[in-house]
Order: structure tokens, then sequence, then C-alpha cells
């Protein structure tokens, strides 16, 4: 067998004459526009020659050029302009084998410019009023990566310079783009730069804490016409394809403004006695809008028997693909005609909750009756007498107790398992801790006597802690567990020499797990503050299902929330089914409807109900 020779040559940069290079055959690029090769000399005269070129020296000295051919055709027309780009430094071999590997890699792979230089360059182009289509041209890149550059290319020099230098990650120079206060950026790179866990996220957190994506259903709603005339700014995140309402305040009084509004066109139009607004994007199960209100069914009319033979008819012409036009009118005037509705009588005597869906459109809740309308809507016939308590009756809590400890537990484990990833924000809160600003009685660790509060529930079924809270160590957790039980055999000090060893990473990691896991539950107005921060979510560690909660709540909270995250009313043949079955299948439902997908599809959930039924916990806090 024949052994394959490898060719291996240093690389040398010289600085040779352009006088003395020409394009050499090898080239891949031998014929090119001419309006790009105009374009890069523009560029060659603004920002000099960022990318080196490579060739082949010949017999005669000369060098022929065999990656970098459209360079070499613009500097021949930009040194008319700039002198000093009559010397070129090019990357130099005596190999015929070695330019032709260099060859192909610029028709394949061409080598890439030093993002930064790419960003200068691209923005010296752009100060000299030259479009974004025109750079793309000359180097031979989108539209929309030039887009991109420029965006870093309008940030502080400071920045640009920490890149270069590895400071920071290209990531958390993007992210930077979004806001264009020099100052303010200036301070985030400072924080960028001596904290190594400071993550993208954390940078546009920093730099538009009140900015709101245009993706989000309060935008949406108010839309960016309307809150750009009202006074509004926009900033856009070309590197998260979005646009950021930077007054978030503004956006909030735009929002109540225009569903103020909708709800009064919506009590003119359609006769309730009031219509109020609701600012949570769902209405959740059990809602009631306030003490004593009722909520109403709807009423639906009869077929008489002539309408439901006829029905009857028209729907097996229907299913039997044989039904005209006129035949599929009439048929769809039969439905309306039966379907649920409130009546005029209901409408005099109460009114819905209106509301903005997390796609941004409006929507209406069922029909309540206020208490004060209770006993006239009694008296009218359209509310079913209300059962008072007897004189001495306690009424039965919605929740067990010990079904309430389970929640609490998740909530706080869902809460700790949030502050593991954010070490920056865990600090902050021991610092508040250790000083009086937090209460001569604040108790936000578990230090003392008591230790760490319970952070799992009795019955755990699809509940997973993270091994880092104090459950069963995983195999990374159980490594460095290990590891620190060796250490300690080594005494004290040697311990402490070891450990300092380890870096800063892990002395960071475990002084945040050590806080995380001790954290304790707050009150529920600081409680509530904390989870909406660190985006803390029950759902991300427990599911819920017939054992851990179904089979604890009662057959008329489970026909709520079924009705509600199915979007589903009294009369609908779906609930009544589910209404009327026993309790254990009830459990069986809602576990599947949870926890199974296809049974999800089989229903026709929606992707918003989906979005519910993904997002919902008791609401026992």
């Amino acid at each position: 067998m024949s052994k394959v020779e490898t060719f291996t040559a240093p690389e040398i940069i010289e600085t040779l004459a352009l006088s003395d290079l020409y394009l050499s055959d090898l080239n891949p690029r031998q014929d090119v526009a001419e309006e790009g090769i105009a374009l890069l000399a523009d560029s060659l005269v603004m920002c000099g020659l960022i990318q080196n070129l490579s060739g082949l020296r010949d017999a005669d000295g000369k060098v022929a050029i065999v990656a970098g051919g459209r360079r070499l055709r613009a500097l021949n027309i930009a040194v008319t302009e700039r002198a000093d780009l009559a010397q070129v430094p090019v990357k130099i071999t005596d190999n015929p084998f070695v330019a032709e590997q260099w060859a192909n890699a610029e028709n394949t792979a061409r080598e890439e410019l030093d993002p930064v230089d790419e960003v200068r360059a691209y923005g010296k182009m752009s100060e000299k009023s030259l479009s974004a289509a025109k750079i793309s041209n000359a180097f031979g890149v989108t539209e929309a990566h030039v887009r991109r550059r420029l965006a870093l290319a309008g940030l502080p020099a400071a920045v640009l310079d920490a890149l270069k230098a590895g400071e920071i990650s290209m990531g958390l120079a993007k992210a930077m783009t979004v806001s264009s206060e020099e100052e303010k950026i200036l301070q985030v790179l400072e924080q960028a730069k001596e904290c190594r866990w400071f993550s993208e996220h954390d940078v546009k957190q920093a730099l538009t804490s009140e900015a709101v994506r245009s993706t989000n259903r309060k935008a949406v709603f108010v839309g960016q016409k309307a809150y750009v005339e009202a006074g509004g700014t926009v900033t856009a995140d070309l590197f998260a394809d979005e646009t950021l309402f930077n007054e978030g305040a503004l956006l909030d009084r735009l929002f109540a403004e225009k569903l103020a509004a909708e709800a009064a066109k919506l009590r003119e139009a359609e006769g309730w006695d009031w219509v109020d607004t609701h600012e949570d994007s769902y209405i959740p199960y059990g809602f009631s809008g306030s003490e004593g209100m009722h909520r109403l069914e709807m009423v639906s009319r009869e077929f008489t028997e002539i309408q439901a033979e006829r029905y009857d008819e028209l729907v097996e012409l229907y299913e039997a693909e044989a039904l005209d036009a006129d035949g599929e009118k009439e048929l769809v005037a039969l439905e309306d005609y039966a379907a649920p509705f409130y009546s005029d009588d209901q409408r005099k005597l109460s009114g819905v909750f209106l509301y903005v869906g997390n796609n941004g459109e409006i929507k209406t809740s069922s029909a309540y009756v206020a208490a004060e309308h209770v006993q006239a809507a009694i008296e009218a016939g359209v509310l079913a007498p209300v059962k008072e308590p007897e004189a001495g009756e306690t009424p039965k809590p919605a929740y067990s107790q010990k079904f309430i400890d389970d929640m609490v537990a998740i909530r706080l484990a869902a809460v700790q398992t949030a502050l593991l990833d954010k070490p920056d924000y865990v600090l902050s809160l021991f610092a508040f801790y250790a000083t009086p600003a937090s209460g001569l009685t604040s108790n936000l660790f578990g230090f003392g006597y008591g230790g760490a509060e319970r952070n799992a529930p009795e019955i755990n079924d699809q509940f997973i802690l993270d091994p880092r809270l104090g459950g069963e160590r995983d195999e990374a957790a159980e490594a460095a567990y290990d590891q620190f039980q060796e250490m300690s055999a080594k005494g004290s000090v040697e311990a402490f020499k070891a450990f300092r060893e380890l870096g800063k990473k892990t002395r960071n990691g475990e002084i945040t797990s050590f806080l995380a896991r001790r954290f304790l539950t707050q009150r529920p107005e600081f409680m509530a503050e904390i989870e909406a921060e660190i985006g803390a979510d029950m759902r991300t560690i427990w599911t819920p299902s017939a054992e851990n909660c179904f089979k604890r709540l009662k057959g008329w909270q489970l026909d709520d929330l079924y009705k509600d995250l199915l979007d589903l009313h009294g009369d609908t043949d779906m609930f009544k089914a589910f209404a009327k079955s026993k309790k254990g299948a009830k459990n069986e439902a809602m576990h599947k409807l949870f926890n199974d997908n296809a049974h999800q599809d089989a229903l026709g959930v929606s992707e918003a109900q989906k979005a519910r039924i993904d997002a919902w916990v008791p609401d026992c806090f």
C-alpha cells in the first residue's frame, strides 16, 4: 500500500508591492461583478485592508494570488486614492500543493474576518453613507448580517474593545444593542466583566427593565402605532428579531385606557348592567369577580318537534356530503337557534369581565350577578335561589390543609430551584437579609432554630427536586461531594487551600446552592414579587396528576376547572358528560388532560388552551 504524503509548510506573511502580485489560475474567483469590486475598493479606501491575501511565489519572484482575488482587483482600484495600499500583506508559500489547498479553502470556506474588525469596517462604511445593501455587496454577505453588525458598531468603543480582548462574549455584546444609553451600557459592561455568570438575559434585563416585547399581549392589543403616537419609543433587537417597547409604564396606561374604552362599548352594544376589566390574560377557574357574586349559566331554546326532525334530516345529508348551499344555511340557522346565549333579562341584571388573552385578542368571561342584584335576579327567575349557611355553620374550606401544605412545599422548591440559576439575585437577598433594611424580624434564610423549611410534598408523584436542594445527588453532584470529603481529610488548612484552587465558579456555585436550599417562604406579596422576578414556576418541577392533585379536589372544583380550561359552557354535551360522571372518572379525565398529548389532540384542545393547562396551579396560596 502506498503511503499518502502530506505537506506542511510554514506560513509566512510578507509585505509585498502590489505591482508584484497577479491573479493565479488556481484562484476560484476568476469572474466577478464589476460593481462589487468597485464597492470593495471604496471600503478599502475607507478602512484599509483588514484581511491579508494568500499566494504562491513563482520562479520570477512574483506572487500569484490564490486566495483573495476580489481584494486584489479592488486594491488595484483603491491604490489610486490611497497610496499606502501599494504595500500588501500576503501569506506566502513556495509549495504548489499547499497553494492549491488555500485556493480550495477560499472557494469552500472563506476565512472569516475577526468579528470586531468586521463590525468596525462596516461602521466606517456606514458613516460614509454606504447602505447596508452596498456593504453586503462589497463583502459578499447578506444584508441582514450587515444590519446586525452595524447594530454592534453603534455600541460604545469600550464594548468592542472588551469583545476584542475576550473579556465579554459576542452574545453579551449583542444583548447590549437593545439600548442606546451609553452610560447605562458602560455600567452593564463593567458588571459583565466582573461577574462571569452574567448572562445575556441579565444584560437585557439591566438595560431594558421597563421594556416590553412587541409580542407581549399588551403590546399587540395597544399596537405599535398608537404607542408611538402617545410618545413611546421602540428599539429593534435585531439579534432576537423582535421590537421592544421601551416605556413599560406608558404601555400599561394605554392598555388600561383602551380596555376600559372597549368595556364601555361592549356594555352599550350588548345591554349588560356592567362590564368590568380584568388585568390578567385569563379568567382562573373558580373566579367569582368579588365577594357575593354569582355566576350565571346560559339559556338555550328547545327545538319544536318539526325543527328537531328537520335538523336530523339536514345533519344526515351533511354527513353524506349531499347537502347543498341552501341546506347548509338552514342547518347553520338551526344550530344558531339552539346555541346557548344570555337573554336580555339576564343581561339587565348581570355583567361580564373583559380581558386580553395571550395573543392580544379581547375576550369576555362568563356572566356574573353582582351581590346587590342577587335577590332581584332570583325574583326575575334568572338565578336559582342561593342557599345561605345555617347559623353557626362554618363553611368547609376549598382545600384540605395537607393539600395546601404540599402546594406550599412545591412552590418553595420552585423558587429555590430558580434561585440556583440566579447567583447574583441570591447574594442580593442575602445582603438585604443582613441589613436592617429587611426588618428586625425578617427571616429570609433558615439558619437558626428549626433550620430549612419543607420543600417536597408528602405525595411526591410527578415531582422532581433538584439534587442541589438536598435530594438525591446526580453523578456530578456526587463527584463534587466525594471531592470535598477527600479534602476534609487533609485538615482545615490544606482543605481550604485545595478548595480555593477549584476557582471562583465552584465557590460561587456552593454559596448559591447553600443559600438557595435554606431560603424560606415569605409573606405573600414579597413571595409573589420574588417569584415574578426570578421566573419561578411550580410547573417546571411538578405536574398535576390524579394521585397528587385531582383525587384531593372536590367534584365541583374539577367541574369548574374542566369547563374553564376548555372554554366550555354548562350546556355543552362535552361538559354535561364530564359533570355527570363519577368522581373517579373525573380524576382520570383530568389526569389525561394534563398528561396525555394524544388525549388533548383527540379533544381538539387549542394551543391557547394547552398553554393554560401547562400554566395551571391551584389557587390555594
